[in-house]
């Protein structure tokens, strides 16, 4: 670089830093300032000899992600110290007793929190799920690490255009299946919304530049529609003497992408593509009554539809939302969500968590409590801290449940449970000996077994018996964290009395046959049962679930051929060893249709990709590697849990090698439709069919159709055409299992 390059980077970054201060300022007391730029200073120093990978200073990192710590989540000087350094103990020399020394023991807490682990993890955890444990571990004492760390991976996202191909996609799968859930349950709702269409653009680019294209392309309509929509209800607050504000706000690109697979509806057919929102500015005590009192006059010249008044200011959500929704009918004979709420209200909605500090103090009612119970619950799964890692990830993501319903005990007291929650979670929820002797309860004075979904408003009464235990029925319905790890420690105690058992047997069974239970022959075992670990053999052969004389046939695994060292890798590293070893190249990516010969592949059944599909490799524990699209169901957990199992993979021509694929085809039925849909698909495009189902029910048929397909644009191709044909509304692709 030249000098005058260093030197406009130079000034482009303190311009960036007095921007920070500029809008950290109305919350700096003493000495704040200095010890900011201290931190600065430092994060400057540590990171000075290195750059991101779009070429820019890494110092930007920090700095960016102070911003957003600052503006968008409402965090003060702790946060903005902690932002700026969370990368140099994991990047630098410098250790927690120097940041320690410098800026105390919160900011030394937070930056533990959110430094990586660096140890070497034993195989089948998953060093992803272990950093997000240990992240979550710091909760207990400082909410900010979550907070810190949300804001870093947003900044993250953003920037996510420079990285490899399979990096954008392990990243943005990650921040699908925790990040953003996360974000969603700390009331973080414009971050929440922003990953999530951050996730889209990376792993669906070609379906959110189209959705794009196509919210800009409706924008004048939309916005001359808002106008006149609006207009009446303006003119009627005006006249009360309201001070409000009113805006129209998009439907994020990833809720109108989800309704359109959830619901398999073209763009054109997501008639909720926005929200209008009324934005009151009055003091705290009048904010209930002013908000009904505004709900009034938008039904008085909107017809609403009841079913959808979601009322969150009498009851507000465990994550302190308030607002107060509605639905109604315009005049143009499209549905319109209506959102009242007051400026305190809608910086909690946008802020979440953060925000709440600012109004601490005003009301001590439910909305901070609600946040405040859920971290609870959290810590309840930190202090177990026996189960694996991937097991704390799983159920953690229970807890970030989305709906909740609200329904009372006997005496009336109001309990909030998720959303699909059961009378055996209401159990848990009283108390965790309730739960664990629970056999059956009363809901509004009826008998219900515990397995009853439970809806909002319903009264619970809980049946006990002493003889009950839990058994591993009950993980199939119980969701509530705290439900699933009382369950879970139960049964481990159940399992390990069983294996004790099952491991007798098992050491009888070897010396009848003259073998000692070794490494070596616990793992023929395991690998005969196809299973993982010892402690499962043990129990399933304890409980009678192995027949013992089937232990005895281990003398004939050792007379067996051992496996091709060609035909198993375990990631990306030893893949491209193997790659190099038989080719000569040097390549970390697998070639679908050409390195058969050289590692084990095969299509995953989850999602059956054909040629042409954006995929991934995923190393399983016994079938090799198997290829998943991108959009596969399993695809976020499998790369958020398992990221160093993944690797690279990319089709090769192979015009003689057919792919199953299915369509959804719906339409107006009519004489000869079925015929000229098996003649474009049979006769003119001479495609395989394996299966067709067409059922007609008053004048509109549904169908769904197996066929074999050469790649991604002959199904395009055969797509386009059955679109044209009369009558035929939509086609739509779906996973052939």
């Amino acid at each position: 670089m030249t000098e005058l390059e260093l030197e406009l980077e130079k000034k482009e970054i303190i311009r960036t830093y007095r921007k920070l201060l500029r809008h950290a300022k109305p919350f700096l007391k003493d000495d704040d300032a200095k010890i900011i730029k201290r931190a600065f200073n430092m994060s400057q120093e540590a990171h000075k000899n290195m750059r991101r990978r779009s070429g820019e200073p890494y110092i930007f990192h920090p700095l960016a992600v102070a911003q957003i710590c600052v503006e968008e989540i409402g965090l003060g000087t702790t946060s903005i110290i902690s932002a700026l350094l969370h990368d140099v103990v994991e990047d630098t020399e410098m250790e927690i007793e120097d940041i320690e020394r410098h800026f105390g023991k919160k900011v030394a807490k937070i930056i533990d929190g959110l430094t990586k682990i660096s140890d070497v993890f034993e195989y089948g955890s998953s060093q992803q799920a272990e950093n997000f444990r240990k992240m979550l571990l710091t909760l207990s004492d400082d909410v900010r690490v979550i907070l810190v760390k949300l804001a870093d991976r947003l900044h993250n996202m953003r920037t996510l255009g420079s990285m490899p191909r399979h990096k954008q996609i392990r990243v943005s799968s990650e921040t699908i299946y925790l990040y953003a859930p996360l974000a969603h349950r700390l009331g973080l709702y414009a971050i929440k919304s922003e990953l999530e269409d951050l996730y889209l653009k990376y792993t669906q680019s070609a379906q959110y530049a189209e959705i794009v294209n196509k919210i800009n392309a409706s924008k004048a309509p939309r916005s001359r529609f808002v106008r006149n929509f609006i207009s009446p209800i303006q003119k009627e607050l005006n006249k009360r003497r309201f001070k409000f504000t009113i805006k129209g706000r998009p439907k994020s690109i990833y809720s109108i992408w989800n309704k359109m697979n959830t619901q398999a509806i073209p763009f054109e057919k997501v008639y909720d593509l926005f929200a209008i929102r009324i934005i009151l500015d009055l003091d705290q005590e009048m904010e209930k009554a002013a908000c009904w009192q505004v709900y009034s006059i938008v039904t008085d010249y909107y017809q609403p539809n009841p079913d959808r008044l979601r009322d969150w200011i009498s009851t507000p959500k465990s994550n302190g939302y308030e607002s107060l929704h509605t639905t109604v009918m315009s005049k143009t004979g499209t549905w319109v969500e209506v959102q009242i709420r007051t400026k305190r209200m809608d910086e909690i909605a946008e802020k979440g968590y953060a925000a709440h500090w600012k109004y601490k103090g005003l009301d001590s009612s439910s909305s901070e409590s609600g946040l405040e119970a859920w971290i609870g619950k959290v810590r309840e799964i930190l202090d177990h801290e026996n189960s694996s890692a991937i097991e704390f990830v799983n159920d953690f993501k229970h807890s970030l449940f989305n709906k909740e319903i609200f329904v009372f005990t006997p005496k009336g007291e109001l309990k909030k449970l998720p959303g699909g929650g059961t009378a055996l979670d209401f159990a848990f929820e009283i108390h965790s000996e309730i739960g664990a002797r629970c056999i059956g309860a009363k809901v509004n004075q009826k008998l219900v077994p515990i397995n009853y979904k439970l809806k909002t408003g319903d009264q619970v009464e809980i049946l006990t018996s002493n003889k009950q235990r839990p058994n591993e029925g009950w993980l199939s319905f119980v969701i509530t964290s705290k439900g699933r790890t009382r369950i879970k420690d139960e049964l481990k105690e159940q399992k390990k009395s069983a294996a004790s058992e099952g491991k007798e047997i098992v050491q009888r069974k070897l010396k009848q046959i003259k073998l000692t239970l070794n490494s070596e022959n616990l793992d023929k075992l395991l690998d005969k049962f196809n299973l993982n670990s010892a402690l499962d053999f043990y129990y399933l052969v304890g409980k009678g679930k192995i027949d013992p004389k089937e232990i005895k046939k281990i003398k004939a695994l050792s007379d067996k051929p051992k496996k091709s060292a060609l035909k198993t890798v375990s990631d990306s590293e030893s893949l491209q060893r193997k790659i190099k070893e038989a080719t000569g190249e040097k390549r970390d990516q697998l070639l679908i249709g050409e390195d058969m010969d050289i590692v084990q592949y095969s299509l995953a059944p989850c999602c059956n990709p054909i040629s042409g599909d954006d995929v991934f490799g995923f190393v399983s524990t016994h079938e090799g590697i198997k290829i998943h699209r991108v959009n596969c169901p399993n695809a976020s957990e499998l790369l958020s849990k398992h990221g160093h199992r993944v690797i690279k993979a990319k089709w090769t021509s192979q015009s003689e090698v057919s792919f199953l694929a299915g369509l959804k085809i719906k339409g107006t039925d009519r004489v000869g439709m079925m015929n000229d849909v098996t003649r474009i698909i049979s006769s003119e495009l001479r495609v395989n069919m394996r299966s067709v189902s067409i059922e007609s029910d008053n004048g509109i048929f549904e169908g769904s159709i197996q066929l074999y397909v050469q790649d991604t644009k002959h199904l395009l191709k055969l797509t386009k055409r059955l679109e044209n044909i009369e009558g035929v509304e939509e086609v739509v692709r779906f996973d052939v299992h």
